[in-house]
C-alpha cells in the first residue's frame, strides 16, 4: 500500500445484517433448546508488539475483540485490560473492541497487551422432533465469503434438498454434506464457500462458510461465529490435526428450535456427526459473530494499523491465547 506518509496496515490472523444477535433480550432460543453442564475457562490472549525501527511511529493502533456475554452461550464473570489505557467500541454485528493508541512506542521497546477473562459456557442439547413453524427473513443474504447467490452454491442446495421435507432435514444434508466432501487443511486463508468447489482444501473457516451459504441458498437463516476451542492439549500436534484453538462454526435458525448450534469441521468424522449437530458442546468460546466484521478489516479477532514515517517498523513479536479449564459446574 504506496502512500505519501507510508501507511503499513497488518492484518494478522485471517480466519474462524445485525438483527436478533446473541446476547440481546430477543435470542431466537426456545424450550426446545436445554442447557446441560457449564464450563468455566480461564483465557488469556497475549499480543505483544515490538518497534524495530529507529523512531515511534506517527500514529499506531490495535483493535482487539473482547469476549461478552452471549446467552444462552456463554458468561463474562471477570475481564482485565492490559495496558489500561483503551477504548471501547462496538460494531455492525454487536461485538465489542478495546482500541490502543499506542503511537507514543519507543524504537526499540516491546508492549505487550494482555486480556485476562474467566467465562463461564453452557452446554446446550437441541430437540428437533417438531420442526414445523416460520423462518425468520434475517440471515439469508449473501455477502463476502458466504456466497448464497452464487448458482453453485444455488444448484448443490437444491439437488441436497431434494426429497427433504423439513429445514431440520435440509440442514442435516448440507452438514453431512460439508463432513463428507470437504477435506480439512489449515489453510490461513478467508477462501469462502464457493472455493470449496476447488481443491485447495478447506479449514473451519470454509467448513462453516459452505454450510452457511448452502442454508440461506435456501432461505434458512445462518449465522457465523468465530471463537476458541478449547482442546485437551491446549493446540499440541495431534489437536492440529483435529482443528485449531482459533474456531470458526454456526448456528442456523430452525422452525420449533430457533438457534441451534452446529460444528461442521468436528463433525466430519461420523463418529462426531452426532455430538456436533443440533448440539452446543461447552469447548466453544465464542469471540465474534459475523463473517465480516468492519472493525477488523478482513482480518479475525484484532487488527493492527500504523503510520511509520520512514524509520519505523513495528513487529508482531507475539500473538498467542492461553485457555485453561477451571471446575466445571
Amino acid at each position: 500500500m504506496k502512500l505519501s506518509w507510508c501507511l503499513v496496515l497488518l492484518l494478522l490472523c485471517v480466519a474462524c445484517t445485525p438483527v436478533d444477535l446473541p446476547g440481546s433480550n430477543n435470542t431466537g432460543q426456545s424450550p426446545a433448546a436445554q442447557i446441560g453442564a457449564t464450563q468455566q475457562y480461564a483465557v488469556r490472549q497475549t499480543i505483544a508488539l515490538t518497534n524495530t525501527g529507529d523512531r515511534p511511529p506517527a500514529k499506531q493502533n490495535l483493535w482487539v475483540a473482547l469476549i461478552r456475554d452471549l446467552p444462552p452461550y456463554q458468561e463474562v464473570h471477570s475481564r482485565t485490560i492490559s495496558p489500561d489505557t483503551y477504548s471501547l467500541s462496538t460494531d455492525e454485528y454487536g461485538n465489542q473492541y478495546a482500541e490502543f493508541d499506542l503511537s507514543d512506542h519507543p524504537a526499540g521497546m516491546t508492549i505487550n497487551v494482555e486480556i485476562a477473562y474467566e467465562v463461564s459456557v453452557n452446554e446446550i442439547s437441541y430437540d428437533l422432533s417438531t420442526c414445523e413453524g416460520d423462518l425468520i427473513t434475517e440471515f439469508i443474504q449473501p455477502e463476502l465469503h458466504i456466497e448464497s447467490a452464487n448458482l453453485q452454491i444455488i444448484s448443490l442446495a437444491d439437488e441436497l434438498s431434494r426429497g427433504k421435507k423439513t429445514a431440520c432435514e435440509q440442514v442435516r444434508a448440507f452438514y453431512d454434506y460439508a463432513g463428507d466432501e470437504l477435506i480439512y487443511s489449515y489453510n490461513r486463508r478467508a477462501w469462502g464457500a464457493q472455493a470449496t468447489f476447488g481443491l485447495m482444501g478447506a479449514d473451519c473457516t470454509e467448513y462453516t462458510s459452505l454450510v452457511i451459504a448452502l442454508s440461506r441458498a435456501e432461505a434458512i437463516p445462518a449465522r457465523y461465529y468465530e471463537g476458541l476451542l478449547y482442546l485437551e492439549g491446549n493446540g499440541g500436534d495431534k489437536d492440529e490435526q483435529i482443528a485449531q484453538t482459533e474456531h470458526a462454526w454456526l448456528d442456523v435458525y430452525l422452525p420449533g428450535a430457533g438457534w441451534t448450534a452446529l460444528d461442521p469441521t468436528l463433525g466430519r468424522w461420523p463418529v462426531n456427526r452426532e455430538t456436533y449437530f443440533a448440539h452446543y458442546t461447552p469447548n466453544h468460546i465464542i469471540v465474534t459473530t459475523g463473517r465480516n466484521p468492519s472493525t477488523l478489516r478482513g482480518a479475525s479477532y484484532w487488527s493492527h494499523l500504523y503510520w511509520p514515517g520512514n524509520l519505523t517498523s513495528i513487529q508482531v513479536s507475539e500473538a498467542y491465547w492461553d485457555i485453561r479449564p477451571a471446575e466445571s459446574r
